[in-house]
């Protein structure tokens, strides 16, 4: 299962409109920074492919300005 971290920068004005969308996303989770106008985004998928639809449905809020990538684990499955 993938688990992805990211830094969320939200257009001017648009953090709580950012942190709203990003919230109704399921495999979710935002963290607003307290001194910062950044979100930190934590994903948590079951397959690359729902990762990456994930990733996708992020990258086109258009509230968000920018998303980085800080770290990325991928658990294989054991059958």
């Amino acid at each position: 299962m993938p688990i992805k971290s990211y830094l969320a920068h939200p257009h001017d004005g648009k953090k709580q409109a950012l942190i709203d969308s990003l919230s109704e996303l399921e495999g979710c989770d935002v963290i607003p920074a307290e001194n910062k106008d950044i979100l930190i985004v934590v994903t948590d998928t079951e397959t690359k492919s729902e990762e990456n639809n994930l990733k996708e449905k992020m990258e086109a809020l258009s509230s968000l300005k920018l998303l980085a990538m800080v770290s990325g684990f991928d658990t294989p499955k054991n059958n």
